[in-house]
């Protein structure tokens, strides 16, 4: 019978124990969601905080990502001889694909990395050992408010993007490619349809959700002192970027097998 000592040098059984321990603590922050009581302020004032350092990055993010979806997508269909679905074709691929990915990258990278700085600065200063001591669930007062805030900027941000970058495509199409108006709008509306937006919108709720689990448990995981936890910052947003792309892969897969397109 192998020790735990020798079952830790087993390569790849710390990857399968790291993973273990954030699908526990994304669990532990799902099953914290309904416990009372709820941490309203501190709800309030993470969201207001998330939202004050992503707006403004996300709308300048926005603009130019819808633009080069309509540009490229516009320059593909002159040469296919389809102009006309141009419109369908930018708008759809910006609000079910884009616009969660440059809210989620956002959200990560500006909301994810101060969740992870302030909960990993106060694991160093052993102020979450002390809430633990005096019975008090670290999870439910300081980390499932954090997650709800960053969910429900991610989905308020996407709703945002969507509405730039469809504008802004609309803008380059129809002023740099002499596109028509009528012809955008047309084609957006023949083929495009409701569930488009539901599944954008429930990508971000999942991307939200999945950045700050990530985010908080390197928070509340660093290693060697404040040094760890810029370091914990920085495994942060990349361990994120990584499952948000899977992450998106997966749901664009189901949603095609069980959503037929509107002209199918």
């Amino acid at each position: 019978m192998s020790s735990p000592a020798s079952s830790a040098k087993i390569p790849g059984i710390g990857m399968v124990r790291e993973t273990g321990n954030l699908f526990a603590l994304g669990l532990d922050i799902v099953r914290g969601i309904f416990q009372r009581p709820f941490q309203l302020r501190e709800f309030i004032q993470q969201a207001w905080f998330i939202a004050s350092v992503t707006i403004l990055p996300t709308a300048l993010v926005a603009i130019p990502f819808g633009a080069v979806i309509s540009l490229q997508f516009g320059s593909l269909a002159r040469q296919l001889g389809a102009q006309s679905y141009t419109g369908a074709g930018s708008v759809l691929a910006t609000v079910q694909q884009a616009s969660p990915l440059v809210t989620a990258l956002l959200v990560a990278g500006a909301g994810g990395s101060a969740v992870c700085a302030d909960i990993g600065a106060r694991t160093i200063r052993e102020e979450i050992d002390a809430m633990e001591v005096l019975g008090v669930s670290a999870v439910q007062r300081l980390i499932v408010p954090r997650v709800l805030a960053m969910m429900l900027v991610a989905l308020l941000l996407n709703g945002m993007v969507s509405v730039i970058g469809v504008l802004g495509g609309y803008f380059f199409n129809v002023v740099l490619q002499g596109g028509t108006p009528g012809a955008y709008l047309a084609s957006f509306s023949a083929l495009a349809q409701l569930p488009d937006l539901w599944v954008g919108e429930l990508k971000a709720l999942i991307f939200g959700f999945i950045a700050a689990v990530v985010a908080s448990y390197r928070g509340l995981n660093p290693s060697g002192g404040p040094k760890g936890v810029g370091d914990a910052v920085n495994q942060a947003v990349v361990i994120t970027f990584l499952m948000l792309f899977v992450v998106n892969f997966v749901i664009t897969l189901i949603y095609l097998q069980i959503v037929p397109g509107k002209l199918d």
